[in-house]
């Protein structure tokens, strides 16, 4: 953005960059980033870079590296720790995402309005929502190169250097598609978007209109192959759960979950609030590209399925984008336009309670963590543990964000744990350690009341009485009560919080595991 004596504060480089390192301060805060299966690809990560050496992971996983639309961190990290270590490399990947996210907002919002409008902070809240949260690392990083792409494309034809504009998008789209495909088919959508207001300005009618747009995209289409190669065969992925409006209109209401419920589902309808201002014109116009981008963004939230090639919460996790996209669109018009100077103050303020109240969770979370993961000074490398987390229903708007914490020992004691995620077509990972049984992978850590218990989730008294003993040499209840634990024979109580989490070494075998 270039200075000058004509812009205003909020259209500064300086507002900018402040608004960019603003989005890194809740994950400045934290040891281990709290996002629920980001703990999970933690110890993905250490099987990924130490399979071949451990003494440990090679017995217990196995690791093929395979050409997926889902590995941009994966290759981060394959690159970076060996040089500065998993658990930096992982925090500093994530600290980069909500940075580069804002950053490609920002930079779409100034190309397609001339100049950064003053509700632009306002979109930001977006970048940290319920995706992020969720822990779909390379999804986020795939969204965040996106908008950057996108701001890119409008930047070189505005520019008219559409030549270099399509050679410069031909391995774009690849490199998204491999960061993670959801990525790439949301720039896709955006540029087509853009491409069709653009030939619609030139009085084109709307057959034609499609048409041009559609050879405009053309650069974008290459990953259509790698597509076709990936999801194909035995690894197609299950695709179901169509026009599920219920959970879509649910999704959308939770686009910002994070603590609060009311203060998060407030907000969600002050950016709602907002972009309907701006369709009814009052106060405030849409720039036709991000609006029509937003629009086509929302329909396709609409017919995607929540299960789209084996890859579940398709659609939900398309929601805050869309909400940024339709408030980046905004800019104020009429009397609303001479007072920018407050509309710009009052975005800022939204952007900043919603980093302070994230920062606020996240340090809470992580202390949480912390205190569970004392556990680890009293497991040996290489043990095999058997992980129970305690969990709430999953209607709970607020809680541990625990699920995958067991994982944590994969990365810091090369353990077995069960819980990781093994998918043809999904995961490079394999799990090897046949003797855990059905104790073995995700879902079986997850321990919710009976209430509210799912199908491939674990009992207690199932679990304890017929998890194989000689597969497992501790028994890690993570968040559970002290006073709630198990008695048997074959456990002895090693480590328990000060409130909860209870550690028990399996003493000895017990007779092979008897039938659910």
């Amino acid at each position: 953005m270039i200075e000058s004596d004509k812009l205003r504060w909020w259209q500064t480089r300086t507002y900018a960059a402040l608004l960019v390192c603003l989005a890194a301060v809740p994950l400045l805060t934290v040891q281990l980033p709290p996002l629920t299966d980001l703990l999970g690809h933690l110890g993905r990560y250490r099987v990924q870079l130490d399979h071949d050496t451990s003494p440990f992971l090679g017995r217990y996983y196995g690791f093929q590296w395979a050409l997926l639309g889902n590995l941009g961190v994966d290759l981060l990290v394959e690159v970076f720790a060996p040089l500065f270590g998993l658990e930096p490399t992982v925090r500093a990947i994530i600290i980069a995402i909500p940075m580069l996210a804002a950053a490609g907002l920002l930079w779409s919002a100034r190309e397609a309005h001339g100049r950064l409008p003053a509700t632009a902070a306002a979109a930001l809240p977006a970048i940290y929502g319920y995706p992020f949260q969720f822990g779909f690392a390379n999804y986020c990083l795939s969204m965040a190169l996106a908008f950057c792409a996108f701001g890119l494309w409008l930047r070189l034809g505005r520019q008219g250097r559409i030549g270099l504009r399509a050679a410069l998008f031909v391995p774009i789209g690849p490199i998204l598609w491999v960061c993670h495909t959801y990525g790439w088919c949301a720039l896709s959508v955006m540029v087509f978007a853009a491409e069709w207001i653009r030939w619609r300005a030139t009085g084109r009618n709307w057959l034609h209109t499609g048409w041009h747009a559609g050879l405009s995209s053309l650069p974008l289409a290459p990953p259509i192959l790698l597509m076709l190669a990936w999801r194909s065969g035995a690894v197609a992925g299950q695709t179901t759960d169509w026009f599920n409006f219920r959970a879509k209109y649910l999704w959308m209401l939770a686009a910002l979950r994070d603590r609060w419920m009311v203060w998060d589902l407030a907000s969600v309808a002050a950016m709602w609030l907002l972009i309907v201002f701006g369709i009814a014109r009052i106060g405030f116009r849409i720039e036709r590209r991000l609006g029509f981008a937003a629009l086509a963004l929302a329909i396709a939230y609409v017919l995607i399925p929540r299960i789209l090639l084996g890859s579940a919460y398709a659609d939900m996790r398309l929601a805050p984008y869309v909400l940024g996209i339709g408030v980046l669109a905004l800019a104020p018009v009429g009397k609303l336009a001479r007072r920018a100077p407050w509309v710009a103050v009052a975005a800022l303020a939204f952007f900043g309670a919603r980093m302070a109240g994230t920062t606020f969770n996240y340090r809470a979370l992580d202390r949480g963590y912390a205190r569970q993961l004392e556990a680890l000074d009293h497991v040996p490398r290489g043990s095999r543990i058997l992980v129970l987390i305690n969990l709430p229903c999953s209607g709970v708007w607020h809680y541990s964000r625990m699920d995958h914490l067991g994982s944590v020992a994969i990365a810091r004691r090369e353990a077995f744990v069960n819980g990781q995620w093994a998918m043809a077509g999904a995961q490079l990972l394999s799990i090897r350690h046949k003797a855990a049984g059905r104790f073995a992978g995700d879902p079986t850590q997850l321990l919710r009341p009976e209430r509210c218990h799912r199908n491939g989730e674990p009992r207690l008294a199932d679990t304890v009485a017929n998890f194989p003993r000689a597969a497992f040499d501790y028994f890690w209840m993570i968040d559970r009560p002290v006073n709630e634990g198990v008695s048997d024979p074959d456990l002895r109580r090693v480590w328990q919080g000060a409130r909860s989490g209870i550690l028990y070494r399996v003493v000895r075998p017990a007779p092979p595991p008897r039938p659910s």
